[in-house]
């Protein structure tokens, strides 16, 4: 409710350091001409979300799945996807930001970086410069992956050539691009092949 609330009339009232998305008139518009959904609607929105039921999974438990799990704790993975919701719900600033001290106290910070690529945190109007531990459930069907969507398949995210400059991305390439690494993450990268196909086979049972 809150996220839709504000991005119902956040642009109206946004200022970034002087810069107005939606006028040039330097002034704010009065409370009366701000407009967002109802409360009512609002709920009734989250409600509605609430109902969804993700479809079936079609990847079962077996032999290999299993040797992906404990792969996957012995790696330290659930150190950040912490089951059931795979995920701790912490902030990693991002490469090139630096935390201040009154967000340590403020937030929940996982002051580890990963080093995907910071530029949605860093250069958007609404970067914080942070990422938030993503969960794991549902990769199976939620591809592409990156914060971007760089990378189409699980299988290509645990392509140790993603990190070459000459890597063709399988998914969003950028403006004007062909070839750029896709940095960033690189745990489970150098696991052997039988390795990684265990984990990825776990991945996708979540």
């Amino acid at each position: 409710m809150r996220y839709a609330a504000i991005n119902n009339f956040v642009e109206e009232i946004a200022d970034y350091g002087g810069f107005r998305p939606i006028t040039t008139s330097g002034t704010l518009p009065e409370p009366e001409r701000l407009s967002r959904s109802s409360d009512e609607e609002l709920d009734a929105l989250a409600l509605y979300l609430y109902s969804r039921k993700p479809p079936p999974n079609p990847n079962k438990r077996d032999a290999l799945s299993r040797k992906g799990e404990t792969l996957f704790k012995r790696q330290g993975c659930a150190g950040c996807h912490t089951p059931p919701l795979y995920t701790n719900n912490m902030l990693t600033p991002v490469r090139g930001f630096e935390v201040p001290e009154a967000h340590r106290r403020a937030y929940r910070i996982l002051d580890v970086v990963v080093g995907t690529d910071p530029s949605l945190a860093l250069t958007t109007r609404r970067g914080t410069g942070y990422h938030k531990v993503p969960s794991l459930k549902g990769l199976w069907r939620r591809g592409p992956f990156e914060h971007n969507g760089s990378v189409a398949t699980l299988e290509d995210w645990f392509d140790p050539k993603r990190l070459r400059n000459d890597y063709v991305p399988t998914a969003y390439k950028g403006y004007a691009m062909e070839t750029r690494a896709v940095r960033g993450h690189e745990y489970g990268l150098h696991l052997p092949d039988g390795d990684k196909k265990a984990l990825i086979a776990f991945l996708k049972t979540l």
